[in-house]
């Protein structure tokens, strides 16, 4: 099988990345090793913080970071560019706008895979860092296709960023899935018609969530979409 190889811009965090690149594996009807898609991956941890540039305001903005993160895959031979982080698709423009190969917009593809699987959906609920809640990324994609989005209240919320953090430390357990399933319970019952794991780190440990309606993972989503765009 021939295709195009794939540019990996990861890091934010580490095992997110990994994760994600798991599921490209998985995603890719393979017969043999050589059947399978080309990753060229940058997964630089010291990006700077996007919750200190977002939601703090007093970080160092990473959009420079990643620009040049995916100028860098481009001269090693990427023919497009993704990246398993969602906050990091506030800067998506700026990546865009630095490279001559496409970048595929996790947010956008979600919402898209969503909004097409379930015609009559009014309210997704969205399990995500805060920094995509405040930036409106969501939002913003669902509102264009005419959809509305739900989020934890702010207890879970607190509770889910704690277990974020501690995903991108390397260490979570029964805690970190008794938070996520909480606060895909408390959406479920405010209305939501559907679920998005909607950040890289839950996407982790989303494996054993449990719910009565569909659950999306922004993940799976994207490594499905590096396969079609590699074999394309």
């Amino acid at each position: 099988m021939s295709a195009k190889a794939a540019g990996i811009i990861g890091g934010m965090g580490p095992e997110a990345t990994v994760d994600l690149m798991l599921r490209v594996i998985r995603a890719t009807p393979a017969r043999d090793d050589a059947d399978h898609i080309r990753m060229i991956v940058d997964s630089d941890p010291k990006i700077p913080s996007r919750i200190e540039a977002l939601l703090e305001g007093t970080g160092e903005s990473p959009g420079p970071y990643l620009a040049e993160t995916g100028r860098r895959l481009e001269s090693w031979g990427a023919a497009f560019l993704a990246m398993p982080c969602n906050t990091a698709h506030y800067y998506h423009g700026e990546i865009q706008a630095a490279v001559g190969i496409p970048v595929l917009h996790m947010i956008d593809l979600t919402a898209a895979r969503v909004a097409g699987g379930h015609q009559a959906l009014r309210h997704a609920g969205v399990l995500a860092a805060t920094a995509v809640i405040r930036t409106g990324l969501y939002a913003a994609a669902f509102e264009r296709l005419g959809r509305r989005v739900l989020y934890p209240g702010d207890a879970l919320q607190d509770r889910l960023m704690e277990a974020i953090r501690t995903i991108k430390a390397g260490r979570h357990g029964r805690a970190e899935s008794e938070t996520l399933q909480a606060a895909a319970d408390h959406l479920v019952k405010a209305g939501a018609q559907a679920l998005i794991v909607a950040c890289t780190e839950l996407s982790v440990i989303a494996g054993g969530l449990t719910s009565g309606v569909a659950v999306f993972d922004a993940s799976q989503v994207l490594a499905e979409s590096i396969v079609r765009e590699a074999t394309a």
